[in-house]
C-alpha cells in the first residue's frame, strides 16, 4: 500500500516502432529512446519504483533501467547512447518498501539467436503455479515478478515455434489474470493483451519526415494520454485477447480470442488512469465527472461548498457541485515536487508526508459546510488524516462523499490489497465509518449507478474489489508473493 493509502496498480507500459514506407528504416537513432522517455514521463502515475527502456538497432539490444523516477533514471547522455529503430518502456510499482530493483524491467535476455527485451503490466493468479513448474524443469529466476515466468515459458515455447510470436500465442491460454505484454526482438515488437482485458493497452500512429520520406511510427501505450505526450494519433484500443506484431513498414493482428465476459478494471477510471486519457472508448475524465453526478442525485446534503481531494477527485467534486447547485472551491494545494525517496527514506517524513503533500486552502473552508469530494477508501487511514486537516482549517461540517462503492474485497489482477482484513468496508456499517474517520456524514457511490458512469465503455468490466464477484478463479496459492 503506498504512503497515500490507496491501491497502487502495478506498471505503466510504452512501445515505438519506425517504419518508412515498403518496411524500410531510417539509420537507427535516439529517437525512439527519447520518446519513449518522455512518454514514461505520462505514464509516472502508474509506478514511481523504477523505470526502464531498452531499444533495438536490428542487430543488438541495447537498456537502461533502475529504482526510481524516469528523470532519476535517465539523463541526456543516457538517451543518446540507446540508439535504434524500436524502443519499449516500463514504469513499475512495487507493492512493499525495500523491493529490490532487480525487479526493474524491461527484462533483456539473449537466448536460441533471439535478443528479448519484456515489459509486463497486470497479475497472474496462477503466477506459483508456473513458477513450481519451471524450476522443476531446471529454471533459476532472478526476480520475484511475474514477467521472469512469462520470459520463461516463451522461451520454452520457442523451442518447439518457428516464430517468436507463435510461441506467444500459444503461451497465452497458459497466463491466466491480468496481462498487458510488449516484446522486442531485433526486428519486431509484439503486443499482448489477456482475453479479459483487464489492464489497458492502446495503438497510436505518427508520420514525419526524414530524408525526403515520409516515416510511419506505430507507438503502443498502457494509457492514451501517453500517446498525446508524443504527438501520435490514436489509432485504437488493442483488443482482448489480442497478438499484435508491429515491424518496420507495417503492423499485423494475428489473433483475437477475447474471454466469454471481458473484464475491464473498472478502478482504472475511479484512480489509476489520467483523466486526459480515454480508455476502450471512454473517457477517464467524463467517468469521474459522471460519478460525482451520481453522488449529487443519491447523497444530498446542505453545504457551501464542495471541494475535491486532489487529484482522481477532483472531477467527480466538480460534478458534484455542478448537480447540486453548490458552489465548487478549490479546498487543497498539493505539492507536486515531492521524490519517492524524499517521502520514504525516514519514518518520521512517512509520518508528515500528507501535510507536506496537501495544504487546505483555510479561506474555502473557514466556517462552511464542506461537502469533500475523494475518489475511494481503502485502509481508511489517510481519509481521516485529511478530514482531520479540513477540520483544523476551520470547517464548521465535514460530508465525505466517496465516487465509487465500497472497496470490500482484495484484487487479485494487479493491485496490492492482498486480504479482506485491510478493508473496513468488509467490516463495518457506513455510519461506523463515518466516525472512524471523522466526517459528519459518509456516502459512497451506489453500485446500481457504476454503469452510468461508463456510458461509452465498449467492454465489460471488473467490479470484484467492490462486489467480490470475481471474472477468474482467484483461490491462487496463499505462497504468491507481492512485489
Amino acid at each position: 500500500m503506498t504512503d497515500n493509502g490507496k491501491p497502487r496498480e502495478a506498471c505503466g507500459v510504452f512501445g515505438v516502432v519506425t517504419g518508412a514506407n515498403g518496411g524500410q528504416t531510417d539509420s537507427p537513432s535516439a529517437a525512439p529512446a527519447a520518446d519513449t522517455y518522455h512518454a514514461l514521463y505520462a505514464l509516472q502515475h502508474r509506478g514511481q519504483t523504477s523505470a526502464g527502456i531498452a531499444v533495438s538497432d536490428g542487430a543488438v539490444l541495447r537498456y537502461k533501467k533502475g529504482d526510481g523516477l524516469v528523470q532519476e533514471v535517465f539523463d541526456f547522455d543516457t538517451l543518446n547512447t540507446l540508439t535504434g529503430h524500436m524502443a519499449i518502456g516500463h514504469v513499475r510499482y512495487a507493492a512493499r518498501r525495500g523491493t529490490s530493483g532487480v525487479n526493474a524491467q524491461p527484462l533483456v535476455v539473449e537466448t536460441l539467436g533471439h535478443h528479448i527485451a519484456l515489459a509486463f503490466n497486470g497479475n497472474l493468479t496462477n503466477a506459483g503455479q508456473l513458477r513450481i513448474e519451471t524450476e522443476n524443469q531446471g529454471g533459476i529466476f532472478q526476480t520475484t515478478g511475474d514477467a521472469e515466468i512469462i520470459l520463461y515459458a516463451i522461451v520454452r515455447k520457442l523451442l518447439k515455434t518457428a516464430s517468436l510470436e507463435t510461441a506467444v500465442l500459444e503461451v497465452m491460454p497458459q497466463l491466466k489474470g491480468a496481462f498487458s505484454i510488449l516484446i522486442l526482438t531485433q526486428d519486431k515488437l509484439i503486443a499482448a493483451r489477456d482475453p479479459h482485458g483487464f489492464r489497458p493497452l492502446c495503438i497510436g500512429r505518427r508520420r514525419r519526415n526524414a530524408g525526403g520520406a515520409s516515416i510511419e511510427e506505430v507507438f503502443f501505450a498502457s494509457e492514451s494520454c501517453a500517446l498525446d505526450s508524443v504527438e501520435a494519433v490514436f489509432d485504437r484500443d488493442v483488443k482482448p485477447g489480442e497478438v499484435v506484431v508491429a515491424e518496420p513498414g507495417r503492423i499485423t493482428s494475428l489473433s483475437v480470442r477475447p474471454a466469454k465476459r471481458c473484464s475491464l478494471c473498472a478502478f482504472e477510471f475511479v484512480y489509476f488512469a489520467r483523466p486526459d486519457s480515454v480508455i476502450d472508448g471512454q473517457s477517464v475524465e467524463l467517468s469521474r465527472y459522471l460519478a460525482g453526478q451520481c453522488l449529487a442525485r443519491r447523497s444530498p446534503v446542505d453545504a457551501d461548498v464542495v471541494i475535491g481531494v486532489p487529484d482522481s477527485g477532483l472531477s467527480s467534486a466538480l460534478g458534484y457541485a455542478q448537480e447540486a447547485g453548490v458552489p465548487y472551491g478549490m479546498g487543497f494545494v498539493k505539492n507536486r515536487y515531492i521524490g519517492r525517496t524524499f517521502i520514504q527514506e525516514a519514518q518520521w517524513l512517512r509520518e508528515r508526508s500528507l501535510k507536506i503533500k496537501l495544504n487546505v486552502l483555510a479561506p474555502v473552508v473557514k466556517g462552511k459546510r464542506v461537502v469533500m469530494v475523494d475518489d475511494s477508501i481503502v485502509r481508511g487511514t489517510t481519509t481521516g488524516r485529511v478530514v482531520a486537516l479540513v477540520r483544523e482549517a476551520g470547517a464548521a461540517a465535514v460530508h465525505m462523499r466517496i465516487s465509487s462503492p465500497p472497496y470490500m474485497h482484495p484484487c487479485y489482477f494487479g493491485t496490492d490489497i492482498p486480504n479482506r482484513d485491510q478493508l473496513p468496508a468488509s467490516r463495518y456499517t457506513v455510519d461506523e465509518m463515518a466516525k472512524m474517520i471523522g466526517a459528519d456524514s459518509l456516502a459512497f457511490l451506489s453500485l446500481e449507478d457504476l454503469p452510468h458512469t461508463m456510458p461509452d465503455l465498449r467492454i465489460d468490466w471488473c467490479d470484484a474489489c467492490f462486489t467480490g464477484e470475481y471474472p477468474v478463479p482467484v483461490a491462487r496459492e496463499k505462497a504468491k508473493r507481492l512485489e
